[in-house]
Parts: structure tokens; sequence; C-alpha cells
């Protein structure tokens, strides 16, 4: 079970870091503002550097790479360091590649993952109304610094995820932090890639 939670928690967090959005700019901005500017992004590419906090070790893990959404349904995870590790999702189909083996996932076998992953593909597409049966959505800030909470209410997600947030500035999706059920913690920075 530990191992599936730790799962869960990794594709959760590489789902919402592919949000980048465009904001809103009026006084009166809203997380309904927030939702319709991510329905329109037409996905990207970002890095990404990710500390976990693991009880058993004294110091946390961490790892960089690549991030990739391609609408409507396709997300990518390349982690390059410390090592070679490739996570795609397509759809309902999960690859993972890592030391020379590949394995394959339907996520319909996976009913806790597969809830996951929806509510994160909810907020990828801006689809407020998805979201919000599996969580509770809470917005702070302007479109200038901004944090979204996500607080569970599928009882299948909350039993491994008490809390998600997510914070920007601007058009640019920032951080991604994680807290587990157990205390296990993580934190995805995000930043752009130069054009090559």
């Amino acid at each position: 079970m530990k191992v599936r939670a730790r799962f869960i928690v990794v594709l959760a967090l590489w789902l919402l870091a592919l949000g980048a959005c465009s904001l809103a700019t009026a006084a009166d901005w809203d997380v309904s503002q927030l939702m319709q500017s991510l329905a329109q992004q037409r996905g990207g590419r970002v890095g990404f550097v990710e500390k976990k906090f693991i009880a058993i070790l004294d110091r946390p893990v961490e790892s960089s790479g690549e991030l990739v959404y391609r609408p409507p349904a396709r997300l990518e995870k390349l982690t390059l360091k410390p090592k070679f590790e490739s996570l795609v999702l397509d759809r309902d189909l999960l690859v993972v590649e890592r030391e020379m083996r590949k394995y394959t996932l339907q996520l319909q076998q996976y009913p806790e993952i597969a809830a996951l992953v929806e509510s994160i593909r909810a907020t990828l597409a801006g689809d407020l109304k998805a979201l919000k049966q599996q969580y509770r959505v809470e917005l702070e800030g302007s479109p200038e610094r901004w944090m979204l909470t996500l607080l569970p209410s599928d009882t299948r997600i909350a039993a491994i995820v008490q809390r998600v947030r997510i914070s920007g500035a601007g058009d640019e999706l920032r951080q991604i932090e994680m807290l587990q059920t157990d205390g296990d913690s993580s934190v995805m920075n995000i930043y752009r890639i130069a054009p090559q």
C-alpha cells in the first residue's frame, strides 16, 4: 500500500505541474476565472525540480527533469536526474519506464489512482464542476500571486492525500506542494524551459 500511495502522489504532482495558464486580471478574479483560463490552455513543456520528504530518510530525495502536457489526455514526466525515468499517461493507459524495464497499467484496474488522475485532469481541463466532485477547492490571492488548495472529499483520495497546494504568479505555475496522510510530503518547483 505504501508503494501504491507514493506512486499516486508522484503521478498527481506531475499531472498538476502541467497546469500553466493565462489568468484574468480583473479585480474580482476567482476560481471560476482561473478554471476558464486553464480550459483554454494548449499544452506545453516545463522543467521541474522535486524534493520528496520521507519520514524514514534523513534528507529529502531530489529529482529533476521535464513535464509535458498535450491536451486533452496525454501527460509525460521525464525524470533526468538522478536516474532516468519516464511516466507517460495517454487517456487511461500509463506506461512507466525505469531501469531498462517497462510497465503498463490500465487505470480502470486501479480505481484510487483513476479517481486522483481524473481530478487532476479536471484541473488541467478547467472543469470546476468535475473537480468539485472529488475536492473542496479554495483559491487565495490575485492573478499576480495566487494559491489553489485542493482538499480531497473523495474518500479514496483522502486516504492517501491530505492536501495539494498549487501556487503561481501571473500566467506561470511556480510550485506544487503535496502533503500525504502519513506525513510524507513533496514540493515541486516549476520553471520555463528556454525555446530551442
